[in-house]
């Protein structure tokens, strides 16, 4: 999975990164190994919650359509809510507008024993801000470097963090609009402005490119993830993720001392239905 981490200080062309995976695994496979490393990752959610220490955030960004609802709904669909909790970042409210562009993310960040899935997120700040004009670019411009620092904060404090970049081709996002119009359980999904938005698909590269260039860090890297194929890009996000919970070297809480005696009591207990 390597090859898809944009390294520090890496002036990024999405054109040079595939959207459509083409490669050894199939899609039986891909699925199969996405469904066990979903079940290990519930697993690592229970231990991780236990042991109350470790913080992991995860941060989801794409085009419309690229998959973030269905990336959570796939890798994290096994986890205990009760320790993984998402959160959500649309338009800002009026209250949010009267405090800086920081203010409304920070509460959401994982406390001790938690995943917290960010769909969308502080970037939007770089991205429609940017595109659609809304501050002067005076303003957006300086954003890269509070973000980076505002990560840096939460790692130096014991947060792991790992963003993810869901890569869709222009084509791909048409034939998914075209998708929920065919099933109508899918229709309230759709949103005719959503259209309108296509039109600026050349910006929101350029600006995509420009904060995966300028906020890939060695503490919070970015992962440009190919998502034209669902199944290829849940497992992705899926192994990434399992494989760096893996590595925190995580243990369950020491035992009480003497537990066997508590055994014994609550044996008694149970034969004299006490």
């Amino acid at each position: 999975m390597e090859k898809y981490r944009v390294p520090p200080k890496t002036s990024v062309d999405l054109s040079t990164f595939e959207s459509y995976y083409e490669g050894e695994i199939d899609k039986k496979d891909g699925k199969d190994r996405r469904k066990k490393f979903g079940q290990d990752l519930a697993d690592l959610q229970e231990l991780m919650y236990a042991e109350h220490k470790q913080k992991v955030l995860i941060v989801l960004q794409g085009m419309d359509t690229s998959g973030k609802d269905g990336t959570i709904e796939k890798v994290f669909g096994k986890v205990n809510p009760q320790g993984t909790k998402v959160a959500n970042f649309k338009v800002p409210t009026p209250k949010e507008l009267d405090h800086d562009y920081l203010w409304r993310v920070h509460p959401h960040t994982p406390g001790k024993g938690e995943i917290v899935v960010f769909n969308r997120s502080h970037y939007e700040d770089v991205l429609v801000v940017r595109v659609h004009e809304l501050v002067p670019q005076s303003v957006w411009e300086k954003r890269y470097d509070h973000m980076n620092e505002f990560e840096r904060l939460l790692a130096d404090e014991g947060t792991t963090i790992l963003k993810f970049f869901l890569h869709i081709s222009k084509q791909a996002q048409a034939e998914r609009f075209l998708a929920r119009l065919d099933q109508p359980n899918k229709r309230w999904k759709f949103n005719p402005g959503d259209l309108d938005e296509r039109k600026y698909w050349n910006d929101y590269i350029a600006a995509y490119e420009e904060m995966l260039s300028r906020t890939s860090t060695p503490w919070a890297p970015w992962y440009v993830v190919p998502s034209d194929r669902k199944w290829y890009r849940n497992l992705v996000v899926a192994t990434v993720v399992r494989d760096t919970i893996m590595n925190l070297n995580m243990n369950f809480p020491e035992e009480v001392p003497d537990i066997e005696s508590y055994r014994e009591k609550l044996t008694e207990m149970i034969e004299n239905k006490a």
